[in-house]
């Protein structure tokens, strides 16, 4: 386990149970690529496809908190390894912004177009990514769904190799507001044909077409994920309300 950050009083390495979705995805195993997310299985599932790809599905509830606390929090947790720790005290191990810099604000503009270095686990396998946080848009995601930040935000990125330049998959976080809170769906596409590389013309095309056939996720991640997934985000819920009230006024 890593270690505790006395400091914080949100810090707690008891994590909230799975969701009963999420372990009925887990007892069902895989299912084909194609059906993720359509219903029932959009709530909670994963795939594996033939060229490695792989496909995470899953709905969060978040209790207690808002949309704008989403933005707040990924423009804020990547300024200070302690505050990443505070998101999954199991698993994660440090975070740091790719350009230096702290936190530069609140809201989805204090973080797009920014890196986030990361350093986790997943599952049993230590991994380092680093995640390019983008505009929605340019993921598919409908931003004038998205023009009222206290109905709904989507927090959208692009996942790297660190140094490098292999992009290895996509995710998003789609946050609405609900009675009570917010849901979260997030959505993982990594590997196989999501893997490509950053280099314009044919030469680019040529060492993506190379990287898709070797870029193989390892047989656990899809599972890996969706449990990662689950458990970071239900317990972020438990604190974020409290600690954006303390850390940004209550702002949003």
């Amino acid at each position: 386990m890593i270690a505790p950050i006395p400091a914080s009083r949100h810090w707690n390495p008891r994590l909230l149970p799975l969701a009963p979705h999420v372990l009925d995805a887990l007892a069902r195993g895989p299912i084909a690529p194609a059906a993720v997310d359509d219903e029932p299985w959009s709530d909670a599932a994963y795939a594996v496809d033939r060229d490695g790809a792989i496909h995470v599905s899953v709905l969060t509830p978040l209790p207690g908190v808002t949309p704008p606390q989403l933005d707040w929090w990924f423009a804020w947790h990547s300024a200070d390894a302690a505050r990443y720790r505070l998101w999954h005290p199991r698993a994660h191990v440090s975070a740091r912004w790719a350009d230096g810099r702290g936190t530069l604000g609140a809201g989805r503009a204090a973080y797009v177009g920014r890196t986030s270095i990361v350093d986790e686990y997943l599952g049993s396998e230590r991994a380092s990514a680093a995640i390019t946080f983008v505009a929605p848009h340019t993921l598919g995601v409908d931003e004038a769904a998205l023009a009222d930040e206290d109905v709904a935000t989507a927090v959208c990125a692009r996942m790297s190799l660190p140094g490098t330049p292999l992009e290895v998959g996509h995710m998003t976080h789609h946050v609405t507001r609900v009675p009570g809170g917010a849901e979260m769906r997030s959505r993982f596409w990594i590997g196989g044909r999501f893997a490509t590389v950053r280099a314009a013309g044919p030469l680019g095309a040529g060492l993506g077409a190379a990287l898709r056939r070797v870029v193989r996720p390892r047989p656990t991640l899809a599972r890996d994920l969706l449990v990662h997934c689950a458990e970071e985000m239900s317990h972020l819920a438990t604190f974020l309300p409290a600690l954006h009230a303390e850390e940004a006024g209550g702002r949003g």
